[in-house]
């Protein structure tokens, strides 16, 4: 096969996966920017803007509810003057949400044309047997679920179905051809975000909040019903998922060859599975063997990962309503393992600190010592990454108190054990940042270095052909 990427169906998914990111990184902005208005915490905003702001009850009986502040001057007036002070921002969230279900939808378009044979002798199955066309078939997949996840745990629901109602009783339905798919992708899930996720209590209000699409019982199939409002087909996400289970797609074992750390070079791939498992449900609940083998692979000795930047996930927590995944994971969060991982990476601060403040010391650090001393330097790096990664993930993004606690200092209640002080085992804050100040110098200083050999290649090599000629 010729290069996935200088093909249509490589040009068209590589479009689709960049379009992902920008609507990611739109959703973030604005997300930052909701006007207080929408969430009618404050009382004197419920007063004035109570009887104009609606969430999806308006769709039952429109008419109703205008004719309500037709009757009232007063209420044409407030309605008058939240249209012209929030009509931009408004268009621009509507923008966000239509973007996405077309995301959605033209991602759907594209594997309906790649079943039908648009793309001349590719199928899902040579793509995913391509390295480029792998990697871009996890990540537009992984792109959606992402969207969906910060969608609900950024915008309150509530607070979605009141602007897409103003929007859309401001412009009219004939100017929103997709609102109505654009409603039903989000109208409130009842909920402020995915379990075990970093913000999913970021907004109390919004779980406190009723909206006239909260049914009774929703918890339970949350977020299953979420995730299959605009599906993806089934054996799509399981063939994704497949090559997730058995390949490295990213390449990083060479980056990092020790079997020890085989859990961070798969990293980023690992948070696309527990994106992506919310398109199979029925891999969580109920197929323990899978999820026994993702859970080997990926996850045997960390619970909590970064999903998307900035982003995380404690998986104790973000499981524990999924009978196969809370039982496959239950061995990597067992005590007696989680006491001797943080025994291991604790102790682990201390020695490599001191490494990489040997390599620090001034004078070491000259061009023929570290050409002479690449793998070791590496290696140093490696460990240096390796070890700060689970520590800042575990003590601090962690949604378990009980793990959390014990990370931090070795005991459950919170507090450092006598046997970990007898032990002489130290749970100190300030040795990850000192060891983290560290290490970002060492690379600082080896990057220089590195640039200078390299700009100054082509010039050694003219002068040693001309001592050699």
């Amino acid at each position: 096969m010729k290069e996935f990427l200088n093909e249509v169906a490589g040009q068209t998914l590589l479009r689709l996966v960049s379009r992902g990111s920008a609507i990611i990184a739109e959703l973030l902005r604005l997300s930052a920017h909701v006007p207080a208005v929408f969430r009618l915490d404050d009382p004197a905003m419920q007063r004035k803007y109570g009887n104009i702001l609606f969430d999806f009850k308006y769709l039952t009986n429109s008419d109703l509810y205008e004719t309500r502040i037709e009757q009232s001057a007063d209420l044409i007036d407030i309605d008058q003057e939240f249209r012209e002070n929030h009509l931009e921002i408004l268009r621009r969230f509507y923008l966000l949400f239509e973007s996405i279900f077309k995301y959605i939808k033209d991602f759907r378009h594209y594997l309906q044309d790649l079943e039908a044979g648009v793309f001349i002798q590719l199928t899902l199955e040579i793509i995913l047997m391509n390295g480029d066309g792998k990697q871009l078939m996890a990540e537009s997949l992984y792109l959606y679920g992402v969207m969906l996840i910060l969608l609900d745990s950024r915008i309150e629901g509530i607070v979605r179905e009141r602007m897409l109602i103003s929007y859309l009783r401001y412009k009219g339905q004939t100017e929103l051809p997709h609102i109505d798919d654009v409603c039903m992708l989000c109208r409130s899930t009842g909920h402020s975000g995915l379990p075990g996720t970093s913000n999913a209590g970021a907004s109390s209000s919004a779980s406190s909040s009723s909206s006239s699409s909260d049914k009774k019982g929703a918890k339970d199939k949350y977020p299953d019903d979420y995730f299959a409002r605009f599906p993806v087909p089934a054996q799509v996400v399981s063939m994704v998922i497949g090559r997730l289970r058995s390949d490295d797609i990213y390449n990083m074992t060479a980056a990092f060859p020790l079997p020890e750390h085989r859990s961070t070079a798969l990293a980023t791939q690992a948070q696309m599975l527990y994106v992506i498992l919310y398109f199979a449900p029925d891999i969580l609940h109920n197929q323990q063997a899978v999820m026994r083998e993702i859970v080997d692979k990926h996850f045997p000795d960390n619970w909590v990962l970064a999903y998307y930047l900035g982003f995380t996930v404690d998986l104790s927590v973000a499981w524990d309503s999924y009978r196969a995944a809370k039982m496959a994971l239950a061995n990597t969060i067992t005590l007696p393992n989680v006491q001797s991982l943080t025994s291991k990476f604790w102790a682990r601060v201390i020695t490599v600190r001191k490494e990489v403040r040997a390599f620090l010391v001034e004078g070491v650090l000259v061009e023929e010592y570290i050409l002479d001393n690449i793998p070791k330097l590496l290696a140093c790096l490696r460990e240096a990454n390796v070890t700060l990664r689970w520590l800042m993930l575990h003590t601090n993004a962690s949604n378990n108190k009980k793990l959390r606690d014990l990370v931090s200092t070795g005991s459950e209640s919170g507090k450092v054990s006598a046997a970990a002080t007898a032990a002489g085992q130290t749970f100190l804050q300030d040795d990850v940042l000192a060891l983290l100040l560290d290490l970002g110098q060492l690379e600082y200083v080896l990057k220089n270095v590195f640039q200078a050999l390299l700009d100054s290649k082509q010039a050694k090599w003219q002068e040693y052909q001309k001592q050699g000629s």
